[in-house]
């Protein structure tokens, strides 16, 4: 199975399986002498992991992770970086009764047919459990980003139908972690909380929108055709499960706008070139201009629900399947860190690109 990695010059290679024995990867691409601040990791890994509010997967995994190579007295020594998580809280048992089933919009009946072959338990390679992986080197990636006061945040903007009006340069970023949706409105949280428990006692999903900002963004990452920057960080996004959509700047709402609406004047801050708006998300010509780069990530409703569903098996029956399990009725607050450990991963994969003509 290929495309397992992701990045050129800082680059994540992940295995593992929902129920198999343990998630890791290796990470090659960190410089020598960083100090890898093992709380931290370990902190962000603890934003992903399950069972941490009423809203997510009971599931209890405590997702510690163990490095295994490339450190030495706590700091990187320039060699792969590899580490594991391992599995504690699996319960294969209770995927047993699908063995046979493809589960509407799951990935059974793609993996079957292209690979012969398919791991049932919790959906295997397809699990979202996968991203633990990117959780690690996504942190590792943070604390290479402070030496450039590179800073990343992201935070639920939508549930379903609830949307935070406000601007990211309106919120107070600090309150991201205040709640377990983990909005900074407090007033739009407690609505999305109160809709994703209604949705969980119906036993069905919600999906949603994460945006992400991305400040002190060096200017002249990404290059002009093929390795755009945008297209780099959209790739990076629509990589990670359930999601559905990548907009960056203004995205699709600039369709409505003529060019004069658009356009974002340049003017001098003292000895800096700056824009006067920011409608193009702080990238130009694919190109980081040094404005913040700000983006919108859409997830679906995840495709597991406790409903009854029309479907067919492996025999080709049409049968009607109940799924067991342990699932997140919106994926939205324990995507928040990943999306952040994606959009760390290629900012520190574009500035190592762009130290050739330096």
């Amino acid at each position: 199975m290929a495309g397992n990695s992701f990045g050129q010059f800082f680059k994540l290679t992940s295995f593992g399986e929902s129920h198999g024995k343990a998630v890791g990867g290796v990470i090659e691409g960190v410089m020598p002498g960083l100090e890898l601040d093992m709380d931290f990791i370990q902190g962000e890994l603890n934003r992903r992991r399950p069972g941490q509010s009423a809203i997510t997967t009971p599931r209890d995994e405590k997702d510690k992770v163990e490095l295994l190579s490339g450190v030495l007295d706590g700091k990187a020594t320039g060699t792969p970086i590899g580490f594991v998580i391992w599995n504690a809280d699996q319960r294969s048992k209770d995927y047993g009764n699908i063995q046979d089933v493809y589960r509407p919009s799951h990935a059974d009946y793609t993996y079957q047919s292209k690979y012969g072959i398919r791991d049932h338990r919790g959906g295997g390679r397809s699990s979202a459990r996968e991203t633990i992986a990117r959780v690690v080197a996504g942190a590792i990636a943070k604390l290479i980003l402070k030496k450039y006061g590179v800073e990343i945040a992201a935070y639920t903007s939508q549930v379903g139908g609830i949307k935070l009006e406000k601007s990211y340069q309106e919120l107070d970023l600090t309150k991201i972690e205040s709640n377990i949706v983990r909005c900074p409105d407090e007033e739009v949280a407690d609505k999305m909380i109160e809709y994703i428990d209604q949705v969980r006692r119906d036993k069905d999903s919600v999906g949603g929108v994460i945006t992400c900002v991305v400040k002190n963004a060096p200017i002249g990452l990404g290059e002009p055709v093929f390795d755009k920057f945008h297209a780099q960080m959209g790739k990076a996004m629509l990589g990670i499960n359930a999601v559905k959509g990548f907009e960056y700047g203004l995205g699709f709402k600039a369709t409505e706008l003529k060019g004069s609406q658009h356009n974002d004047e340049f003017y001098m801050d003292g000895d800096q070139i700056r824009t006067k708006t920011n409608r193009s998300g702080g990238v130009q010509g694919g190109i980081t201009n040094g404005e913040d780069v700000y983006m919108n990530v859409a997830f679906k409703p995840i495709a597991t629900i406790l409903k009854e569903q029309n479907t067919v098996n492996k025999q080709g029956e049409e049968i009607v399947s109940t799924v067991k399990g342990r699932h997140d009725p919106c994926v939205l607050p324990r995507a928040v860190p990943i999306v952040e450990a994606m959009a760390a991963m290629v900012m520190v994969d574009m500035i190592y690109l762009n130290k050739m003509y330096s």
